[in-house]
This record gives structure tokens, sequence and C-alpha cells, in this order.
């Protein structure tokens, strides 16, 4: 599903959006694919998908003939904007100083989480020779909306599951509260009590 120049996000609603540099080249139709095939994990969790890139509509339209067969049972049904004359990529940062065709600057790759409040919450740039990891995508999307409903925040290597911290700014009497399945302390060498884990 191609459209033309839009909007950056769906206003009230969790928005993944993603630049490509180009069209029919190999990293991006894996890329797609995949997103394409994670899909369903991203609308459960209320996450919208938007591509971007400056090819035009029936360029976008044709190319999703290949991504679909390159990723089998996988389905192209999330809208890819046609940014054309390049000014979404300009004012949101997407832009690849190095790579350039005929007309100026592609697009990076370059993938932006938008929260329910149209900010973004986070970035990732990737160089054109490294494809996006859809597992660290989903897990990310997890993380920032667990710390958007709970005062908690997520430690290294976190996967959902797992458990996470409590927010310094909670108090051990609030978080008695907030958190009735109840949290650990983690005893350290300083005797100070910031480290608190709760399962949300």
């Amino acid at each position: 599903m191609a459209k033309s120049s839009s909007a950056s996000s769906v206003p009230g609603a969790w928005t993944i959006l993603f630049s490509h540099p180009g069209d029919f080249t190999p990293v991006c139709t894996t890329e797609l694919g995949k997103m394409a095939q994670y899909s369903k994990e991203f609308y459960q969790r209320g996450v919208k998908l938007l591509g971007l890139s400056c090819d035009d509509l029936q360029s976008h339209n044709e190319w999703i003939k290949d991504i679909e067969a390159y990723t089998p049972g996988a389905k192209v049904n999330y809208p890819i904007i046609a940014d054309s004359s390049r000014e979404i990529i300009k004012q949101l940062n997407m832009v690849d100083p190095d790579e350039k065709d005929s007309i100026g600057n592609l697009p990076s790759r370059a993938l932006h989480i938008v929260g329910p409040d149209n900010k973004i919450m986070l970035s990732f740039l990737y160089p054109a020779t490294t494809g996006r990891n859809m597992d660290e995508v989903l897990r990310v999307i997890e993380s920032l909306q667990k710390a958007s409903k709970f005062k908690v925040a997520t430690p290294a290597n976190w996967k959902p599951g797992d458990p996470v911290v409590i927010s310094p700014g909670v108090t051990n009497e609030q978080a008695k509260e907030m958190f009735s399945q109840g949290f650990e302390t983690v005893g350290l060498p300083s005797k100070k009590e910031y480290l608190r884990l709760t399962k949300v």
C-alpha cells in the first residue's frame, strides 16, 4: 500500500516511521518484508507502521510485489509515503549525507518511534549496509510502552517478561502502593536503595 506525502505519524497512536534509501534495493527489500511479517505483533500492541522513501507511488506498488515474493506469507499492509520532494526527510532529519542520486540526497536507513502525543520517543539510524533487527524494534516498543504506563525503566539486555527497575523518583512507600506484587531492593556496596526490581 503506497501513498503520497502525508503526516509523519498517526495522532493518538504509537507509530513506527521508517525510511529506506531506495526501492528495488536488496537490504530494503528484506527489511520491508520483515516489517510486514512482524506487522501483526506491532498491531497487537497498538502500533501503526508507516514507511517512507523518495521513490514514486508507481515504483512502490511494483516493488511491493518483490517484497512479498521474497518474504512468503508477508503482506505489505502498511502505507509507504512517496516523498518525491524530499521535504519530509529533511524535516525529520532522515537525510543520508553520503548517499545521493541525480536529484540529491537520499533518505537514510532511519527509524523513529513516535508516541501517542506525537513526540519522537526513540530513533535508530543505521548505515545503508546494515539491515534493521525487528526483534529489537519490538523489544524497545514494549520497553517504551511499559515506561509510559508505569513508573519503571528497563535494564540492560531486558526482554519482555524480565523484571523492570522502579524509577528513582518513586519512594519505597509509593512503590509499595504502586506495585502490589512487591519489589526487590538489590543490596549494593554503597548501601543505597536505588536499584529496585519488580514485574509488571
